[in-house]
């Protein structure tokens, strides 16, 4: 079949992608056509009426699951196809990829109802035609679930590591020879699993012991961070963005990484501090409680829309000291602060548990490209530091280009600048040899990040 993607746009607005397996498939459509991001399409159905809170539940559950399996969804579908798979109509490829996520991922979907719903969806979306293509393939496949052959490990490892795993080849080929095979598979699993939601407790608003009895009135199971005390972890707390907890700014959804970085700047009250890439403002209001909401944030992004975020995030949390700046972090001239924080542009191959598409969105160029990029606003972000100073550079990946290089680089060419050990602020198991933050989602449970604390000297 040849695409008819053209005509998606207004049979989306109906009710044909109904139900939650065909919105999962909408969804599915609008990523694979466009630059869209999973999270913010799936904030915006999860916001809507359309869908009751179970349904939303499986919905969210079968869009994030085809997203982080679709390798291997699409190694089974290739075999069991009638034609070239990648060559499918769109939403022939997402129907039958929700279908196959439900019979091998899902054991409380029986394999009947998934077919039975792709089945009834591609009736309604393209005729009998393409549902007897769909059900065929189903079928099949259950009747061979036992006999899948993936890419034997003997031919070919990379690749079958690749697929069994779900990741794409060269970053799969990348980590195996950083890591070593099994460390990279596991850290590839890590990758995998659902993670947990991580909670910051705003102690401006309230205290932690008394939040945590809180939840406990609530009967919301949660654990403690190993590394921050005032984070914590849920296995789920369904729409929390639309919570009391959350709407009066006593928690913030933020990973404990970010949390760590921020740990690393150790800002003080009265400090003037230069937040640069602000947005969304996560980093930027856990500053200002560690400030006591005294002393000045000046917060800057490039785009005004980015900012409207930090103005939402500091509004929610009871944040008066940020000042909003639009501005290129690589070129913007300001007076020097006490602190610099640069959150650099990256990657981001550090979040691929809970941003699964950035898998299937970057290529190995874009470390490059990126890597330069950094170190261009970490250049500028080091004329903004007061003699004396401190400036964090943080990122979310773990890619060694984008994080010691670019210190490296920079410590070379700025010799007012010296490495601080980050074993003075955060536990010493989350500091690499060099002396910087260096977490990974499978040895620590959080996602893949790096932060390294740079002293400008007094003169």
């Amino acid at each position: 079949m040849t695409s008819n993607e053209p005509t998606l746009a207004a049979d989306e607005r109906g009710s044909l992608y109904g139900g939650p397996r065909g919105i999962a498939v909408k969804i599915l459509n609008r990523i694979g056509r466009s630059d869209a991001y999973l999270d913010r399409l799936l904030d915006h159905e999860l916001r809507s009426d359309d869908l009751n809170e179970l349904d939303k539940g499986l919905m969210n559950e079968i869009v994030t699951g085809v997203t982080r399996w679709q390798m291997k969804l699409d190694w089974v579908l290739t075999g069991f196809f009638h034609g070239n798979f990648t060559k499918a109509e769109t939403n022939i490829r997402n129907a039958l990829r929700v279908a196959l996520y439900q019979i091998l991922f899902l054991d409380r979907v029986p394999h009947s109802a998934a077919v039975n719903e792709a089945v009834e969806f591609m009736k309604r979306i393209r005729g009998q035609k393409a549902a007897d293509l769909v059900n065929a393939v189903l079928r099949n496949i259950i009747r061979n679930l036992e006999n899948i052959r993936y890419p034997d490990p003997k031919e070919d490892r990379i690749r079958h590591l690749s697929v069994v795993e779900s990741h794409p080849y060269w970053m799969t080929r990348r980590w195996v020879d950083r890591f070593g095979y099994d460390e990279a598979r596991r850290l590839m699993a890590a990758n995998n699993r659902i993670p947990e939601l991580s909670l910051r407790v705003n102690r401006l608003k309230t205290d932690i012991k008394a939040f945590h009895q809180l939840l406990v009135q609530h009967n919301v199971a949660f654990s403690v961070s190993r590394y921050l005390e005032c984070f914590i972890r849920v296995a789920h707390m369904s729409n929390i963005g639309g919570s009391d907890m959350f709407r009066q700014g006593y928690i913030s959804v933020q990973d404990e990484s970010a949390g760590l970085a921020v740990r690393l700047l150790d800002p003080k009250p009265g400090d003037r501090v230069i937040d640069l890439c602000a947005a969304p403002g996560g980093k930027t209001v856990f500053m200002a409680e560690l400030m006591n909401n005294t002393g000045e944030i000046v917060a800057v992004d490039r785009y005004e829309t980015r900012l409207n975020l930090v103005k939402t995030a500091a509004q929610r949390t009871g944040v008066s000291i940020v000042q909003l700046l639009a501005g290129d972090a690589s070129e913007i001239d300001l007076p020097p602060g006490d602190r610099v924080l640069v959150d650099a542009p990256c990657s981001g191959l550090g979040v691929l548990a809970k941003k699964p598409d950035a898998k299937w969105h970057r290529e190995i160029e874009d470390i490059e490209r990126l890597g330069a990029a950094q170190k261009a606003i970490l250049a500028n972000a080091s004329r903004l530091v007061k003699p004396g100073g401190v400036l964090v550079y943080s990122t979310c990946t773990i890619e060694p280009e984008e994080n010691r290089t670019v210190i490296d680089a920079f410590l070379k060419d700025h010799p007012a600048f010296t490495l601080e050990t980050a074993s003075a602020f955060v536990p010493a198991e989350l500091v690499s040899s060099s002396g910087s933050i260096e977490t990974f989602t499978h040895l620590h449970g959080m996602d893949g990040a790096f932060a390294a604390r740079l002293r400008r000297s007094a003169s």
